[in-house]
């Protein structure tokens, strides 16, 4: 089983390149919003409920994915309210299983993010989708957190998400759909 773990800061593409992986490789996506906005529906972002349900959401649909031999694409930005060392928890939980976690980092220049970051489907999943929201979460710190490792980076800013999938499915040797 392989999580293939796509992260990076905000509007670097990782829904964007991870939906072109999913289409590349027939493995689910497993995108973070998915839990984000189902958990703020109840809780506050950020708030001690919010934060320790969405990581035992997450980390029990990996645990089940090892566990079942099933292979999955997940999406995660680095941020302040996400423990830092969730990367090697969720590393550990899909090794304890038999799996193994591919850690591949997405960049892109600031002026690419930038210029993402207001486009309408960032909307639809509750992201950051202001410049102005973008650049004061970024100056309080949001994102100064420790990255998680790197078997594989891929700026984005040079590359169109099929051409990143492709790349990222030849690097870890996935099967093609």
């Amino acid at each position: 089983m392989d999580l293939v773990f796509l992260h990076g800061p905000v509007a670097v593409g990782k829904l964007t390149v991870g939906r072109a992986l999913a289409a590349r490789t027939g493995l689910p996506l497993f995108h973070n919003h998915l839990v984000v906005d189902a958990v703020h529906a109840v809780f506050e972002f950020g708030s001690p409920s919010f934060v320790a349900l969405r990581e035992a959401i997450w980390l029990s649909v990996f645990e089940e994915a090892a566990r079942t031999d099933r292979s999955l694409i997940f999406t995660f930005a680095p941020e302040s309210t996400v423990a830092i060392d969730f990367p090697d928890r969720a590393a550990a939980t899909v090794a304890g299983l038999g799996g193994r976690v591919r850690f591949v980092r997405l960049t892109a220049p600031l002026a690419v993010q930038e210029s993402r970051v207001e486009t309408p489907s960032r909307r639809e999943h509750g992201k950051v989708a202001s410049l102005d929201a973008l650049r004061s979460l970024r100056d309080l710190g949001a994102w100064n957190v420790p990255e998680p490792p790197a078997e594989l980076t891929v700026d984005t800013g040079e590359r169109a998400p099929e051409e990143a999938a492709r790349l990222i499915a030849e690097r870890l040797g996935l099967a093609t759909a």
